[in-house]
């Protein structure tokens, strides 16, 4: 798991680990540095947990607080939606104050369309994992994420 993986990179001391479907939304506002994942399911929809607190985002203050984001999807078989969860979590964490770091470059990706990009299309608003065609690489993708949000994270302090 994602979640896990960033945990034992960045520090199990450092980390907290909770499911959204589990923990209230206003926990968020405990932390300054926030590193959120989502996965697209289906044809661009936003995975059932993260659904159903959806309409309570927009009362979760997140001025001054840090977010990376990461995603999973399949770019194969769903490379129309291609991480669209993400790009939607990143677009309602934004009206919210938030102040993002890890953008992920697109290169090495083969999809059709994805509301995941930066408006420039050359990132990701978070790091892109493919667990369905490319599993081999999520293990480095996601350590040289982490290692790239602490650097972001610090010099923005």
């Amino acid at each position: 798991m994602a979640a896990e993986k960033i945990r034992a990179i960045i520090g199990e001391d450092l980390v907290d680990i909770f499911n959204v479907k589990d923990t209230p939304l206003s926990l968020m506002n405990d932390y300054d540095l926030l590193v959120l994942g989502i996965s697209t399911w289906d044809f661009g929809e936003i995975q059932e947990d993260w659904s159903a607190v959806w309409e309570h985002i927009d009362g979760v203050s997140l001025k001054g607080k840090h977010v990376a984001l990461f995603g999973l999807g399949d770019q194969e078989g769903y490379g129309e939606w291609f991480l669209d969860a993400m790009g939607l979590l990143h677009d309602e964490l934004k009206k919210t104050g938030a102040q993002f770091i890890g953008y992920w470059k697109n290169e090495g990706y083969e999809f059709e369309a994805s509301k995941a990009l930066t408006e420039d299309k050359s990132h990701f608003v978070g790091l892109a994992l493919d667990e369905d065609s490319q599993y081999e690489l999520s293990d480095s993708r996601i350590e040289a994420w982490c290692e790239q949000i602490l650097v972001e994270y610090h010099d923005a302090l």
